[in-house]
């Protein structure tokens, strides 16, 4: 390895959105997660909708009518 080229490799603290906290080694000596496996529905095995935007609520409006793609013909 060449010198002074690498940068430095040092404990980390991870925390997630959930309130778990880990260590592990990164460049970086702090990292906040939005998702970790304490939360993450594939550990898990319960569902869990992360919505923000409203995004659901917005396809169901916009869907509930019926035929996705077509125009009623008056």
């Amino acid at each position: 390895m060449k010198e002074g080229i690498h940068p430095k490799y040092v404990d980390c603290k991870v925390t997630c959105g959930c309130g778990n906290t880990f260590m592990t080694r990164s460049v970086k000596p702090e990292l906040r997660i939005d998702i970790c496996n304490m939360c993450h529905p594939f550990f898990t095995g319960k569902l869990k909708y992360v919505d923000t935007t409203g995004r659901i609520e917005k396809f169901r409006s916009k869907f509930s009518g019926g035929y996705a793609g077509g125009k009623n013909k008056s």
